[in-house]
């Protein structure tokens, strides 16, 4: 499997706009374009890396493939990330810059570029009010 980014970010988006108040679960999410396993073993990176709180796979069959999964919700980390790469400009800007440095498109480094994108943005604001 090849982390897909995109996808991870899908799945945020998904996340925030479907967990209920109250849940501590939720069965795994349907993202348009692909398939269960490919969105679960995203949904366990996620959690490996403290994006969500939660990550449970039933696993079944032989060589125990994953046929269902629950999840939890957004970790602060996770919605943390989220507001920096919500905006399409600011996300399409920070892979541009990821790209365009050839640095790895990994969360640590995603974290890192849309801040300083934002920062800059930020910036130019302030900048423009004093005028």
């Amino acid at each position: 499997m090849k982390r897909d980014m995109e996808l991870i970010r899908k799945i945020l988006f998904k996340i925030e706009e479907i967990f209920p108040a109250g849940r501590l679960v939720i069965d795994g999410p349907n993202i348009e374009g692909y398939d269960m396993a490919t969105i679960a073993d995203h949904c366990q990176l996620m959690y490996e890396s403290g994006l969500i709180n939660a990550y449970k796979p039933v696993r079944g069959g032989q060589g125990a493939k994953v046929h269902s999964y629950s999840i939890g919700n957004l970790t602060s980390e996770g919605y943390d990330l989220l507001d920096k790469i919500r905006e399409d400009t600011v996300w399409n800007k920070t892979k541009t810059a990821i790209k365009g440095k050839g640095l790895p498109l990994i969360v640590d480094v995603i974290k890192d570029i849309s801040s300083a994108i934002i920062s800059s943005m930020v910036e130019g604001a302030v900048k423009g009010l004093k005028t």
